[in-house]
């Protein structure tokens, strides 16, 4: 059975100095000149087609020498434009073809063990189908994406977190998700298929990194149509100046009103805008989380209500077993041996630490085995778990839900003195856990936890980039009220199920909010569905995955804010070269206008400002200018504006003083170099 190869540092960035980017990029641009590719950009799709005139102008030229170098050059700059344009977007894309080609590497010819009948059968992975049952077993590779049916293995999963340390997959709960290519190291499970081919995790993975299946983005297309308009628009002004011109006694070439009109175009922020939404889904990648689509990344920017979990979020998730409070009239070593029956299924870290905890204090009720004992697993609904015994059933939970079931109806209510010893554990910060025996309250578990350092800080900045921050716990309302307040959250919901988790999501989106949540289980797949940024975890269910848009290969629940301050940094630097790209043309102006009309109206010589050499220096300077800011720009369009966690009108302001007044006043000083430079070698 082949082994898939090793991964490692598949999180490494690509450099613009990478020579295995660079060679196929620089082919790329050159294969994009496809008329067929650039109509897709209507900026670049004008400026190819004004190159095509302007070189068979120069074609057309020889035998005037003057006029033959100064139509060349335009022609060669022109053309410069669009190559540079076009390897803007394929450095971005090659960028996600080599995370692709690593990725390959995960890829064997793998052949499954398949189950039909009872008996195994060797079938080559590509042959499986959704719902087929395979058999992995220590040093097997997964063949495909599926659910753990049967049995618990430690699993590689490197090749596709990049994490090298092993996890647990089992099956039923929340952990009983695997992906094709990962490899079994212990023991044996039954796996079954989830994806038919070609629609795996992997495939769709490398997919988006390759950008084979990228649509454009709401906001991307509004700017489309924007820059189409905007070109039409000057289009038509260029157009009137040859009457005009005429009129006036004067003669403007199809070459000058060409370069007016290539330099008035926003040529910059057309070129930049693919290679913008590509490596917004390729930072994200770096940050080890999928987006299914580049959609959802520009709705993470666009995040009004991020929705987090207290438990490994807020708070370490490491909550511990400190006391054990018994009710009245009820001894502590039966609260103790009850409660470590209870937790002695129970493989999470508050449960462990229920035993052990119990076993401190002399409980031996773990040494006995668990044998005669069925075992209640906690569900999301319910909010308990426990055991039952023959006749008897025991309990441990959210003190309502306890409630609940020992009074049998929705109208239960805990005795008095446990009721207090609640309220006084949640008040403190802890969380409460009741403890029950045959609808009998026995007493109350107190767990501890804390909230992880440095949060209430990246709150404070999520406030500050207008941001409303809910804490959702199944916590009670007094010890979510003391966590949410300890770590600086907006709001909190307690006492959280998958039904008032989806109705919160519903009552934001009713009020205009976009809301963004994470989740793991099945019963976060509605509410995953619902959210406009679901962010699945990749340890989670194969259903959470699925009704998410984006997968934190990491599973870590707080990495929602990573993911939200990339998708504003995608659109502030989207907004931002746009911003640039619109002000340059008030530096072009200058230097163009008055080139073609000086001679006719001399009063237009004011507005050469930048003082250039001739008419035809100031021509091809701006159209130099215009070509090389592209190339210029390409590291900031693929490493983003820097974000910074500040509201949105100081960040308006901050981005019109820099690229804005910066866009007007760099091109002047810029132009005026590349016209002295040119003249000083007789290029014009």
């Amino acid at each position: 059975m082949a082994v898939s190869a090793p991964i490692t540092n598949r999180r490494h960035q690509s450099s613009l100095t990478d020579i295995s980017i660079l060679g196929p990029a620089v082919a790329a641009s050159f294969k994009k000149l496809d008329p067929r590719w650039q109509a897709r950009n209507p900026v670049m799709f004008v400026v190819e087609v004004g190159a095509v005139i302007t070189t068979y102008a120069f074609v057309t030229s020889f035998g005037n020498r003057g006029d033959s170098l100064f139509i060349g050059q335009i022609a060669l700059w022109l053309w410069f434009t669009v190559l540079f344009a076009n390897f803007a977007e394929a450095v971005a894309e090659g960028r996600g073809k080599a995370q692709a080609a690593t990725l390959r590497k995960t890829r064997s010819d793998t052949v499954a063990r398949r189950l039909r009948d009872g008996h195994e059968e060797p079938v080559p992975a590509p042959q499986l189908r959704r719902g087929d049952l395979v058999v992995c077993e220590s040093g097997d590779v997964i063949p495909s994406d599926g659910t753990v049916v049967e049995g618990i293995a430690s699993v590689d999963e490197s090749a596709i977190t990049g994490e090298s340390a092993p996890v647990i997959r089992e099956a039923g709960g929340d952990r009983s998700s695997v992906t094709g290519g990962t490899k079994v190291l212990s023991d044996r499970i039954v796996i079954e298929i989830t994806q038919d081919p070609g629609q795996t995790f992997l495939d769709r993975m490398i997919a988006l990194v390759e950008s084979a299946s990228r649509q454009k983005t709401p906001n991307e297309i509004a700017l489309n149509i924007l820059l189409a308009v905007l070109t039409i628009i000057f289009i038509l002004a260029v157009v009137t100046l040859q009457p005009f011109a005429v009129f006036s006694g004067t003669s403007v070439s199809i070459t000058v009103l060409i370069s007016l009109l290539v330099c008035l175009i926003p040529t910059t922020i057309g070129g930049l805008l693919s290679a913008i939404g590509i490596a917004g889904i390729d930072r994200l990648l770096q940050k080890n989380v999928l987006a299914m689509s580049g959609r959802a990344v520009e709705a993470a920017g666009d995040v009004d209500v991020p929705l987090l979990d207290k438990t490994g979020t807020i708070t370490l998730g490491n909550r511990q077993a400190t006391e054990f409070i018994p009710a009245s009239g009820v001894d502590m070593n039966v609260l103790v041996s009850r409660a470590e029956l209870a937790s002695l299924a129970d493989e999470t870290p508050e449960g462990r630490s229920i035993v052990s905890l119990a076993e401190r204090l002399g409980s031996r009720e773990s040494a006995a085995g668990k044998a005669g004992l069925v075992f209640v697993p906690f569900s999301a609904t319910t909010r308990m778990s426990g055991i039952d015994r023959g006749d008897s059933s025991i309990r441990k939970g959210a003190a309502d839900s306890i409630a609940r079931w020992c009074s049998g109806d929705t109208t239960g209510t805990l005795p008095v003195n446990v009721q207090t010893q609640v309220d006084l554990i949640g008040r403190s910060g802890g969380t409460p856990l009741v403890v029950a025996e045959d609808r009998r309250v026995l007493g109350t578990i107190h767990l501890k936890d804390i909230v992880k350092p440095g949060i209430k800080e990246r709150f404070e900045e999520l406030r500050r980039m207008g941001l409303r921050t809910v804490m959702i716990t199944g916590d009670n309302p007094l010890t979510a009220e003391f966590i949410a307040r300890e770590a600086g959250v907006d709001d909190f919901l307690a006492e959280a199920t998958p039904e008032n988790k989806l109705e919160l999501i519903r009552k934001e989106q009713a009020e205009g909010k976009l809301v963004a949540m994470t989740g793991d289980g099945t019963n976060d797949a509605p509410a995953l569905a619902q959210a406009d940024v679901g962010v699945a975890m990749n340890s989670g269910t194969q259903a959470a995955k699925e009704a998410g848009n984006l997968v934190d290969l990491d599973s870590n629940p707080t990495k929602l804010i990573e993911i939200v301050e990339t998708g504003k940094q995608m659109l502030i630097t989207r907004g931002a070269l746009t911003t640039f790209s619109i002000a340059n043309d008030v530096a072009k102006y200058f230097a163009i206008i008055p080139a073609i009309f000086a001679a006719t109206f001399p009063v237009l010589s004011a507005l050469n400002v930048m003082q250039l050499h001739s008419a035809n220096s100031a021509v091809l300077s701006a159209v130099i200018f215009n070509a090389l800011i592209i190339v210029a720009l390409i590291p900031l369009a693929l490493r983003g504006v820097k974000f910074r966690a500040i509201g949105a009108a100081p960040l308006l302001r901050r981005n019109l003083l820099i690229y804005g007044l910066g866009g007007i006043i760099a091109p002047f000083f810029a132009i005026k170099i590349i016209d002295v430079l040119i003249t000083s070698v007789h290029l014009a």
